[in-house]
């Protein structure tokens, strides 16, 4: 038995190692235990994670969303085009996510992350500890970019901006609306710059 134990041995993947399929279904079965733990969260705080998801009878949290997401991806792209690389460097998890997918599901991708990730985040655990403890642990679960301070403040900040929207709008779509947004149009930047 111990032979056996000595000769496991926890390895960390290299995301050029691992194949899409394996890719994919570490990214959807990631996004349902987050879901699972967002709802049960919910739950055990007695309230319903079916109300937190009603679309709002106004578009005021849709134009926060939008408005949020179009500050985020104009800063990026700043970012992007004036920070060295090695400064903002994810190991290529986003390059290799999105440069060969299909529009349709980049699309399917933003969709599920923002709906699983913010119903955790933003609806369970930002009621539990606010806006910022929530924003520190949304960054820390972004481990990829824990490497460099530029993509861990940046996420930080835009998490911090949603809570606060959230709080402001009282919808939680609001906070998903900004998030489908900047992972749509950042796929889609991804997939059509590695093209040209």
């Amino acid at each position: 038995m111990k032979q056996k134990w000595k000769a496991f041995k926890e390895q960390q993947a290299r995301i050029g190692e691992l194949d899409d399929r394996t890719l994919l279904l570490n990214l959807y079965l990631t996004q349902a235990i987050t879901l699972i733990i967002g709802i049960v969260w919910i739950w055990l705080q007695q309230r319903n994670p079916f109300e937190l998801l009603q679309f709002p009878n106004h578009a005021q949290p849709w134009l926060w969303g939008i408005g949020l997401a179009a500050i985020v991806i104009v800063v990026d792209l700043l970012i992007s085009r004036f920070v060295p690389d090695d400064v903002t460097d994810d190991g290529g998890v986003n390059e290799r996510l999105f440069r060969a997918r299909p529009v349709w599901h980049i699309f399917i991708i933003a969709l599920i992350v923002s709906i699983c990730e913010e119903l955790l985040f933003r609806g369970a655990i930002q009621f539990a500890l606010g806006p910022y403890w929530t924003s520190i642990l949304f960054a820390a679960i972004h481990v990829r970019y824990l490497r460099h301070w530029v993509p861990t403040a940046l996420v930080f900040s835009i998490s911090y901006a949603m809570g606060l929207m959230y709080e402001w709008t009282g919808s939680l779509w609001a906070p998903i609306m900004a998030h489908f947004v900047i992972d749509f149009v950042m796929g889609l930047i991804l997939r059509y710059r590695r093209e040209a």
